[in-house]
């Protein structure tokens, strides 16, 4: 064994030697003197040791070795039990010992890999370059390597074409170590130092042999190794370009998605054009209802995920150096915000106007029906009237025909002067229609001018032909007195009832409590004059019982009706029973409406109980979520996990909006448009409960931003608390944002030196244009942990990816689209390619890329 240690010394030594024209035989024999030695160290140290002394004596020899150990041990080397004399004296264990702690010292102690050294990050290096090879395991320094398979999958992995690796044999060790020891000696200029027989024929290699060897292809490779550590530094700032384009792509669509939906929902909102009926106003009313429940409270969440995602991405933005993100012209922050604004803005008044149409449309239903209802009745009741009024009759009548005639034409015209009322009233409702806007007022109004030229060509016919029966009343006897006492008597009775029926079928509509108890008062106020109507009709008749009475015991033949009234008694029992069937049902209808109105009293107060408790919850939620971003406590991962814990109590609180909503959407189709009972609205509600979730929302991100600018920055938990305690303690408004003169407080409390001279003067302002670039005047805590993490951490800079890629192309002021498929993953390689602008040097060949500018533009302005 410690030939083969000591065959394998001297190979590594030679490796070396030969570089100073010079090689060793026997290394007991060889380094005796100290020359070769002292020369060795020189070579594989790249120093100059003291001159060594050229004589032949014993102490000449020592002297020499011991300028060679006392180069070691300042080497930061401890030397136990090796002594110059033993080296002078050919001691081979000595010699061989001293040799190992050389190697160890210069080809070994300064490998690392993942913050591992000397032997076990060698292992760690061969074990990842040998992961993807079959039938290799590479566990240890020793019995790993007697089948050669690893020594082959080494070289294989750096250089392919000098190893058929698939052709290998686990079966056949000396074969597969020979060709790996003659590869390696013939193309990578390592010497073997290892004998194939000697491997096999061990049941275990000597460790120290083998790692010898195996340092040889770790330092034969380790421009490869340099080339891997810079891709991966290249394909770390690649990946974050990419995930920021990504983002920057995202915020783009979504920002367009939501500018397009307010750009198509703004002019609905603001179509102010009324429908015609109600049932067409009711549905716009409905789709307004449909888009504040189902279509806007998406676009809300909406805008406040483009939010947050806006300020993630530019603060991955800085935390990886990269200029700001300025999206496409109209797409910014400001411009949804504007967008939205103006959205609101239209909505604003919205339902309040289809409201009052509705109300509008409801009084012109009224209004027209109540119209019909009394131009019927008096349509009916100048049916044949003119052919009367015509008529010549008196012109062949006998005097108390005459007589009759006259008393019969005072109680039309006692009649006609107690419908001037009603004419009236038909007229000012036409002129109400008309002043509303009434659809259909064009046939109203015909209606109501036929009604009136027929009233007036009533009164002219009524006075014609009161002046032809008063030329002949002087030839007319008088009429029976109690006749024309029932008749006078008889006609504003039978108005009064007709009047009485008119009233007890007129509709009504009513909004409040109030209005309903006001018409049952009147209600009531009418059944009271019952008792003397009664007693008035019972009168009315008792005088035409007399009339026949006094006819009969007389022997009076009377001509059968009343000759002064067409209103017979029979028609005033009739009226009368009509009068007393329609009390009830007008009761009834009074009371239906009344529990209308009731019930409308409750769902106001159920509403209002409702939103007197939602209402301020939200506005003490509101004041609890400000407090909490100012006094935040512990570490941001508890910060974050308390606003979310927060959050979902807040979502948690959803369902009693719920409950309002479908309480608001109760009283809206009640048709209830006021509420004395709270001063809170369904709008209000809709617009603080949107708020709330977008603060929580905004707060969560802010605290999220914060853990990305630590994590990214290196910035300790202690740190950024003492960040946050020194502005909240400078923010005494508590309004997230410092005034120059408290920032420059704040700065001062860190040791920052700003004080009024000109040099402190000069620093403040340097730093004002960091944190606050659009001169704003304020400089919020996120710009002020920028600022910070700035001043207390290292960043990746352009610099640092151009040597990165001077490394991948060997040296070379330019790369090629093959190199950088060769070194880079698939799809970053091809990102490189897509991008690179040729190489325009004097030393370009075909082909060419630019890798300084592409470096450079990766710090600069972005293409989006």
């Amino acid at each position: 064994m410690e030939t083969f240690i000591k065959e394998t010394f001297t190979a590594w030594c030679n490796s070396h030697l030969r570089k100073a024209g010079t090689q060793i035989e026997n290394i007991d024999e060889d380094f005796r003197d100290g020359l070769k030695l002292m020369l060795l160290l020189e070579v594989i140290s790249g120093e100059r040791l003291p001159k060594p002394e050229r004589g032949k004596m014993r102490v000449h020899k020592i002297n020499n070795v011991n300028k060679a150990l006392d180069f070691i041990a300042s080497k930061g080397v401890k030397l136990v039990s090796i002594g110059a004399e033993e080296i002078v004296d050919g001691n081979a264990k000595m010699t061989l010992g001293m040799i190992w702690t050389i190697i160890l010292r210069f080809a070994i102690q300064d490998i690392s890999v993942e913050e591992t050294s000397a032997k076990e990050g060698l292992l760690l290096w061969c074990q990842r370059k040998t992961a993807p090879y079959k039938n290799v395991n590479v566990q240890n320094f020793h019995i790993s390597w007697k089948d050669g398979l690893a020594f082959n999958a080494l070289i294989h992995r750096h250089r392919p074409e000098l190893i058929e690796y698939d052709k290998l044999r686990k079966d056949d060790p000396v074969t597969n170590l020979n060709n790996a020891f003659e590869v390696a000696e013939k193309y990578l200029d390592i010497p073997k130092m290892l004998d194939a027989e000697d491997i096999v024929n061990t049941a275990r290699p000597d460790e120290k042999a083998i790692m010898t060897y195996v340092s040889s292809f770790y330092h034969a490779f380790s421009g490869a190794q340099k080339a891997e550590t810079a891709a991966n530094r290249i394909c770390k700032v690649l990946a974050v370009n990419q995930e920021n384009e990504h983002l920057m792509e995202d915020y783009e669509k979504l920002a367009s998605d939501l500018l397009e939906w307010i750009r198509r929902t703004i002019p609905w909102l603001e179509d102010r054009v009324p429908q015609k009926t109600i049932q067409e106003m009711q549905q716009k009313l409905e789709d307004f209802r449909d888009y504040r429940r189902v279509h806007k409270p998406p676009k809300v969440q909406e805008k406040c995920q483009l939010e947050i995602n806006f300020n993630t991405l530019q603060t991955k933005l800085r935390l990886s150096n990269r200029p700001a993100f300025m999206p496409s012209e109209g797409k910014m922050v400001s411009d949804i915000n504007n967008g939205w604004q103006h959205l609101e803005q239209a909505e604003k008044g919205y339902e309040e106007w289809l409201l009052n149409e509705i109300r509008r449309l409801e009084r012109l239903d009224h209004l027209a029906e109540k119209f019909r209802q009394k131009a019927s009745i008096h349509e009916a009741w100048t049916d044949g009237k003119e052919a009367m009024l015509k008529h010549r009759d008196y012109e062949t009548a006998t005097l108390s025909d005459i007589k009759a005639l006259i008393r019969k034409h005072e109680a039309f015209e006692s009649d006609l002067a107690a419908h001037q009322d009603r004419v009236e009233q038909i007229a000012a409702i036409a002129q109400e229609l008309n002043e509303l806007d009434y659809y259909d007022s064009h046939n109203v109004n015909t209606r109501c001018q036929k009604i009136c030229d027929q009233w007036d060509a009533l009164g002219s016919l009524t006075h014609s032909r009161r002046e032809a029966l008063e030329k002949t009343e002087k030839q007319l006897e008088a009429i029976d007195q109690l006749h024309l006492e029932y008749a006078k008597r008889a006609a504003p009775f039978n108005n009064w009832m007709e009047s009485a029926m008119e009233d007890l079928q007129d509709m009504f509509i009513v909004h409040t409590i109030e209005e309903i108890e006001g018409l049952i008062s009147a209600h009531d106020q009418f059944k009271s004059t019952l008792p003397d109507a009664d007693r008035e009709r019972e009168a009315i008749l008792a005088i035409h019982k007399e009339a026949q009475r006094i006819a009969e015991s007389n022997h009076i033949k009377l001509s059968g009706s009343n000759p002064y009234t067409t209103v017979t008694p029979q028609i005033i029992n009739s009226k009368w029973e009509k009068v007393q069937q329609l009390v009830p049902k007008r009761d009834h209808a009074l009371l239906e409406e009344q529990s209308k109105q009731q019930s409308n009293e409750h769902l106001r107060r159920q509403f209002a109980s409702q939103a007197n408790v939602v209402g301020p919850w939200i506005q003490t939620k509101m004041e609890e979520i400000g407090r909490i971003s100012i006094e935040m406590n512990g570490t941001l991962e508890d910060q974050l996990s308390h606003l979310k814990q927060y959050e979902r109590s807040i979502v948690d609180y959803k369902p009693n909006l719920d409950l309002l909503e479908q309480q608001h959407q109760l009283i809206q189709e009640a048709l209830i448009f006021d509420n004395k009972h709270t001063n809170y609205t369904m709008e209000h509600i809709r617009v603080g409960w949107e708020q709330l979730l977008t603060t929580i929302a905004r707060t969560i991100n802010e605290v999220e931003n914060q853990i990305l600018t630590r994590d990214a920055k290196g910035i300790s938990q202690e740190q950024m608390q003492e960040f946050r305690a020194s502005f909240n303690h400078f923010d005494k408004d508590h309004g997230g944002a410092l005034g120059p003169e408290e920032f420059k407080a704040c700065l001062i409390s860190l040791g920052y030196d700003v004080e009024n001279d000109r040099q402190g003067e000069a620093e403040f302002n340097r730093i004002m244009s960091l944190v606050d670039p659009n001169h704003s005047g304020l400089v919020t805590f996120q710009a002020f942990i920028d600022f910070m993490s700035r001043e207390t951490t290292d960043t990746d800079t352009a610099d640092q990816v151009i040597a990165s890629f001077k490394v991948l192309a060997g040296d070379k002021n330019f790369i090629t689209a093959e190199e950088l498929r060769r070194e880079l993953p698939p799809d970053q390689a091809e990102y490189c390619i897509a991008r690179m602008a040729p190489y325009q040097g004097p030393d370009a060949v075909p082909g060419a890329l630019d890798y300084k500018s592409f470096s450079t533009a990766l710090y600069g302005e972005s293409d989006l």
